[in-house]
Formats: C-alpha cells, structure tokens, sequence
C-alpha cells in the first residue's frame, strides 16, 4: 500500500544525536521538511556505506530546510555504541532513532516482521507530514543519498507552485509543465 500524499502516524521513540539520547515523535517531523530512512540494523555492511553517504548529502539537505533522521530497529544505545566504534557512522550529525517496538517501522509500512528488521526505505515528508515520495530497497540494494537533493527540490518546488509539475531528470531552474487538455499526447 502506497504512503504517497498519507498524514504521518503518531510515535513516540527514544534516538541518538550528536552525543546525546534525546525524544521524538512525530510532532519533531512536521513544520519542516523531512526524510526518513530506514534500514536493516546497526553493525551490518551495506548499511553504513548508506548511512555515511546520507551524512555527506546532510548539509546540503539542511540548506534546503530539511531534517534528517535514521531508523532501525535497534535501540538508542546500539546507535550510540555504533557512533563510537564507526569510522563512517562517527560521522554521522542527524537524528539516529531506535525502533525496537517496531512501531515506526510499520507505520512506514517497511517492517520485515519475520526477521524484526527493516527494509531500506526512504521517504521525504513535507511541513504537513504529510508524506510526498518514497522509496524501498531490497536489502542487498544500497542507496545513493544525492538522489534525495532534486526529489526534495521538486517537491518544495511543486507544494510552492499549485498547478505546476516537474518532467523527469527536472533541475532547479528547468522547465516544469502545467497540466492541461493543451498538452494531452504533444509530450
């Protein structure tokens, strides 16, 4: 079942940020943009080759007005033991939440329940929390976070300019479209 244009649900978790445990809910993710991503579970291969590329597309994401936060299964104190035997996830500056209730997971609907573990599922969230894009990898498929920079761009540029809609490989500055009876089969 698609979350495409579906209210985020409420939560309620403890995480690990920049050297301390702190709360949030799903209040912390609206009023602004965000991106969730989840994945498997801490001290795994592919997961921290995502995690640190997300790191590295961080500042770039908050130029943009948008919040970042992880999410696995594991708890806070996973995260923070992995913050400190990592040398990519000690990079890591964003919000790493715990799900071991597994609640968040499956509001996302991205819960392995077999295994407890999330899938790699990414979503980007606007100020409504209200979830505008999405995307979910087979474990084995890591991710490239600096896909994340033109899908929020679109998405900011289209919740800014109602009856506008972005082409495919859109870029800031390029040509959107507005849907019409004009345009039907001359694209």
């Amino acid at each position: 079942m698609s979350l495409i244009g579906k209210e985020i649900l409420p939560f309620q978790a403890q995480a690990y940020k920049n050297g301390e445990f702190i709360s949030v809910s799903d209040q912390d993710l609206k009023g602004k943009w965000s991106i969730v991503c989840f994945y498997p579970a801490d001290f795994t291969f592919v997961c921290p080759t995502e995690l640190e590329d997300l790191q590295n597309q961080y500042p770039a994401l908050q130029e943009l007005g948008v919040e970042v936060y992880s999410v696995s299964t594991d708890t806070h104190f996973v995260h923070k033991a992995w913050h400190d035997s990592s040398e990519a996830i000690g990079k890591i500056t964003y919000t790493m939440i715990g799900d071991p209730s597994h609640v968040i997971s499956r509001n996302f609907d991205v819960l392995i329940e077999e295994e407890g573990v999330a899938d790699r599922g990414t979503f980007i969230i606007d100020p409504d929390g209200v979830v505008q894009a999405m995307e979910i990898n087979a474990g084995g498929i890591g991710r490239d976070a600096s896909t994340l920079i033109n899908k929020v761009k679109a998405a900011q540029y289209v919740r800014k300019n109602p009856g506008e809609v972005c082409p495919a490989k859109w870029e800031e500055g390029g040509e959107t479209l507005k849907p019409s009876l004009d345009l039907v089969g001359k694209i």
